[in-house]
């Protein structure tokens, strides 16, 4: 138990929260939102119930079936490092262990998806004018920010760390 408090194991209740925070969002919009019907938030901001087959940006969407296993393979393996990773390193490392645990929590709320529907759902659709970006979740948003921190932390290691 005490190496389970001293390692960044501890961060592991940050990816509960946003894993909590992921199921939530999107079993409210499948309940709320009819697929493919944009519901505008924002001039630049909709709500758009997606289903993803794929992978990040419907990557290999249209392929038949393959991509399942492939892609909770990546997860599982992706969960199993990451789980490493926390158990090595120091409660105190608050930079690393965050970026480590939202991709942790990301890529476990896709890959609940991914088990459960044969898709992930996806919602958040930024536009300007007529232009889309792909429609995304709070999983892929998790995971965006921490692979965001791991580059900060790899390009300025001496300012996150106090040197």
């Amino acid at each position: 138990m005490r190496k389970w408090l001293s390692s960044g194991l501890i961060w592991l209740i940050l990816s509960l929260v946003v894993i909590a925070v992921d199921r939530y969002s999107k079993v409210w919009m499948v309940e709320h939102l009819q697929l493919g019907d944009p519901v505008s938030l924002l001039p630049i901001l909709n709500l758009t119930l997606a289903y993803n087959t794929g992978a990040a940006f419907s990557f290999l969407h249209d392929a038949s079936g393959w991509q399942h296993y492939l892609l909770g393979g990546l997860a599982l393996a992706v969960t199993l490092f990451i789980i490493g990773c926390l158990a090595r390193l120091p409660r105190r490392n608050y930079w690393e262990n965050t970026a480590l645990s939202l991709i942790l929590a990301g890529a476990l709320g896709n890959m609940w998806d991914r088990i459960s529907y044969g898709h992930v759902i996806d919602f958040i659709n930024f536009h300007w004018n007529e232009w889309h970006f792909a429609i995304f979740n709070v999983a892929d948003s998790a995971i965006c920010v921490g692979a965001f921190m791991l580059i900060v932390m790899w390009v300025w290691p001496a300012k996150l760390h106090g040197k």
